[in-house]
């Protein structure tokens, strides 16, 4: 008996041995079942949510199906906290991209006090949304605020804006979201733009190309698979932003009204105000559907200009 349980472990440990990938995958496997518990779990029991009507104080869990998401087709306060959601991505995304890939190109070029600049310019990302929102509270206060006394200063405006009022705080949200997270997109760019070898460019300066053309044919087609990963990120990221939107849409910290109520703000409306967590777990989930869907599509146009 001894011999052949021997031999079994003899055999097994050979087997081990001869694989070279099997080592590193039982390494990983603690760390990656326990991730898939923590991920897996909340986003499996929400899928399940989905299909009842369960409301957070009472016990009771009813089956409606498909109810829940039916409901939101018909919801008007869905496609406008939709269309608001999507504003809110394009132009906070569109601009970070700009800002962060201009930002880039001029801390890339060497200058007296390169590194202290580039570390201001990163400093928006390193603090806290807490503190980004309360200082940008500070500065659009319309009695004390620093943007009204500058305007009113350079005559651009003739008496103080409520830039947190109803008509002016999602612009304002705009402001503070590109100042805070594109920081992202520069340091992204900024280290794909150390790789690119100089001689690219010190060839296309012997072929007559002026910075404009080197920008153009050399800069862009380097950074086009950074750019595609930042578009994504971001654009999943500004869609789903819920803790930056939620302190900035009220004096008392946390009370979004129509005015931000984005996606996520309206999903937490209806599982924390509404006490809907069935209804809420199902917007969550179509959320999700939406962005799996975008993910998809981008995917797919990417791969079509990548074989043109």
């Amino acid at each position: 008996m001894l011999p052949t349980w021997r031999s079994e472990l003899d055999r097994l440990l050979a087997a081990v041995r001869a694989n070279k990938q099997l080592p590193g995958i039982l390494l990983i496997a603690p760390a990656a079942l326990t991730m898939a518990a923590l991920l897996g779990y909340p986003v499996l029991f929400n899928l399940w949510l989905g299909f009842f009507k369960k409301d957070i104080l009472l016990p009771e869990w009813t089956w409606v199906g498909l109810d829940n998401y039916v409901f939101y087709m018909f919801d008007q306060q869905f496609w406008s906290s939709f269309a608001l959601a999507t504003l809110y991505m394009l132009l906070t995304m569109s601009t970070q991209l700009v800002l962060g890939v201009g930002v880039a190109l001029l801390l890339n070029e060497g200058f007296r006090g390169q590194l202290l600049v580039r570390g201001v310019a990163l400093f928006p990302y390193m603090i806290p949304v807490t503190l980004s929102v309360i200082l940008w509270r500070w500065l659009f206060n319309n009695q004390y605020g620093v943007v009204n006394w500058a305007l009113l200063e350079w005559g651009l405006i003739k008496e103080p804006v409520i830039w947190l009022g109803p008509d002016y705080i999602f612009w304002s949200l705009i402001v503070v979201s590109i100042w805070t997270y594109f920081p992202f997109v520069l340091i992204s760019v900024l280290a794909r733009l150390q790789t690119i070898p100089p001689e690219l460019y010190e060839a296309a300066k012997v072929d007559g190309a002026g910075p404009w053309s080197r920008f153009a044919h050399i800069t862009v087609p380097q950074l086009r698979t950074v750019l595609f990963i930042i578009i994504l990120l971001r654009g999943v990221w500004m869609f789903t932003k819920f803790d930056i939107v939620w302190l900035w849409g009220s004096q008392s910290w946390g009370a979004a009204g129509e005015e931000l109520r984005i996606l996520p703000v309206y999903t937490y409306h209806r599982i924390f105000n509404m006490f809907q967590a069935g209804s809420g777990a199902a917007l969550a989930n179509i959320m999700f559907m939406i962005l799996l869907i975008a993910a998809f599509l981008y995917f797919k146009v990417y791969r079509r200009e990548e074989t043109l």
